[in-house]
């Protein structure tokens, strides 16, 4: 562990920073003769350090380096990684799942250091929506922050249906419903205790899913090589028949969505460097590890599912459906001789469910908060408890995810619609980090300041995020390319729901506000200072 880890730890407060254009632009709103700029500038946004002074001191920095380093590991292990890798390779072969998930892997790299050099600036909980509004226009970040708090709200809902189907892998003749219910009460009560709570939980539930892995890579290498386990298999697979490119390069476009979905979540280190005790030390080095964690845990966890299973078998189809005893990780720990593999693999996914919930909660609720101090949503929403947690927007929230759990049961159609229309809410926010970071750094430099005033900056700029804002968009436009082929309009209006959502959001909010794109050298691209915070705090005590 650093030496940074843990040497703030008195729970300073943070007054979240709005999503507003910054005195200057506000200024220059009421100053203007321009009806339209004069019309925005009566929308009750607040300065910057405004959230949070409702009475209370607003959130806590309590979370500390080791938990942000440990959320930000963690959140690239999913499901994902433990069910739906081995699709990758059964549709493009191991050769073309390598391919997709190395791709993924450079534009989730490049949209996380983009995202860490406007969250080292200003560390807030309404992470990219706060920067879509402050570096590009208030009606995307109403629209992105919205649209996210929407997208985790459902996605608790999904996380704790999935949980039931897995304990009744254990348990299967009791009801589901109650063992949902369980979950969600347990993710309530988490995230309603201390920010703290919440940061050691996911640690360990982290800290589970990165030891699965390691010890699937060494057992994986074992094999393959012939260590303890006679005889060596060595890489046969990646030659077998087709292999390793499988379909050519639509096929590996397509697993391009599955590798996609796979990192969704990521983002999430964003929403806690709200929250961080140290975010001028725990972000960058959470961000400068993205690179060797997603080498690590999924192209060499595909690597060894590739050469260990050919991609003809229906195992690996079979766990993309579900089937815990056919996930490639379950094969190659039932190959090593561990006889329990299926149940240990089925507590495993488990784990990695409830941290999805988990941080599902968290990344909703505090978007939910921003959204409150900024203006966007209620202000009660923005009131927040002694130990900093924000409950109205909390018990909100969880209303949400179990009325889209009571969907699932007593209105399929409805609760299909509600899935459909989150699904590409993640690519989304990734796309508006792209744009965001584009903007900031260009109106940085305009202004006349130097790259070494930042706490971090990000690498290969422009470069990083064009190609990340590029590869969004090819995943998003791809999303069913046989819907649009065979113009089944209703396939169509599942899988892109997401979309027409988003600009009914921004495109009414500028109707009614007559927001416009902030001008470069009107954004506010001042740091946030975190001894004042603490001050602001004593101030409003």
């Amino acid at each position: 562990m650093s030496a940074t880890t843990d040497h703030t730890e008195s729970g300073t407060s943070t007054s979240s920073q709005s999503t507003a254009t910054g005195a200057k632009a506000g200024k220059a709103a009421h100053q203007s003769a321009d009806p339209n700029i004069k019309a925005a500038a009566t929308h009750p946004i607040p300065s910057l350090g405004d959230k949070g002074k409702t009475g209370n001191g607003g959130v806590q920095r309590n979370l500390k380096t080791r938990h942000v380093s440990m959320i930000a590991l963690g959140g690239c292990i999913g499901t994902g990684l433990f069910m739906t890798s081995g699709s990758t390779i059964s549709k493009a072969g191991p050769g073309g799942g390598l391919v997709a998930y190395i791709a993924m892997g450079i534009m989730v790299y490049f949209l996380m250091t983009s995202l860490g050099e406007l969250a080292t600036n200003q560390p807030v909980s309404g992470s990219f929506a706060t920067y879509n509004a402050k570096y590009v226009d208030p009606a995307l970040g109403f629209a992105m922050g919205w649209n996210y708090w929407f997208n985790w709200a459902i996605t608790v809902a999904v996380d704790i249906s999935t949980a039931a189907l897995l304990i009744q892998y254990w348990l299967p003749h009791t009801p589901g419903w109650i063992w949902s219910l369980i979950v969600l009460v347990v993710i309530f009560l988490i995230n309603a205790l201390t920010v703290s709570a919440f940061g050691e939980t996911e640690y360990w539930l982290s800290l589970i899913k990165v030891i699965t892995v390691i010890v699937f890579l060494v057992l994986g290498f074992a094999i393959i090589f012939g260590i303890m386990f006679h005889p060596a298999v060595g890489f046969g697979n990646f030659t077998y028949k087709d292999a390793p490119f499988v379909g050519g390069f639509p096929a590996i476009l397509s697993v391009f969505l599955i590798a996609g979905f796979s990192f969704q979540g990521t983002e999430l280190i964003g929403v806690t460097a709200g929250e961080s005790a140290d975010p001028e030390h725990a972000v960058p080095k959470a961000i400068n590890s993205v690179f060797w964690r997603i080498l690590l845990f999924y192209v060499l966890s595909i690597f060894v599912i590739a050469a260990l299973i050919p991609y003809t078998s229906p195992n690996l189809l079979s766990a993309a459906d579900g089937n815990i005893a056919m996930s490639p990780f379950t094969l190659v720990f039932k190959r090593a001789g561990l006889a329990f593999a299926a149940s240990l693999m089925n507590a495993i996914v488990l784990t990695a469910v409830l941290s999805a919930a988990n941080s599902g909660m968290y990344a909703s609720t505090r978007m939910l908060y921003s959204l409150a101090g900024d203006g966007y949503a209620p202000k009660f929403f923005s009131r927040t408890t002694k130990h900093g947690i924000p409950l109205a927007a909390l018990i909100v929230t969880t209303i949400i995810s179990l009325a889209t759990f009571a969907a699932s049961i007593f209105g399929q159609k409805i609760y299909m619609w509600l899935v459909a229309a989150s699904g590409l809410t993640g690519f989304i926010a990734w796309v508006g980090i792209a744009i965001s970071h584009f903007r900031f750094r260009r109106a940085f430099i305009k202004q006349g300041h130097q790259l070494s005033e930042l706490k971090y900056h990000a690498k290969l700029f422009p470069l990083g995020p064009i190609i990340a804002l590029i590869l969004c968009i090819v995943v998003i436009g791809g999303q069913n390319i046989d819907a649009f082929v065979h113009w089944d309009w209703q396939q169509i209006g599942i899988t892109y729901i997401g979309l027409p959502l988003v600009l009914i959001l921004y495109i009414g909010y500028k109707i009614k506000y007559h927001t416009h794109i902030i001008p470069l050298d009107e954004v506010d691209v001042s740091p946030s200072d975190i001894s004042k915070e603490s001050e602001n705090k004593e101030t409003t005590v």
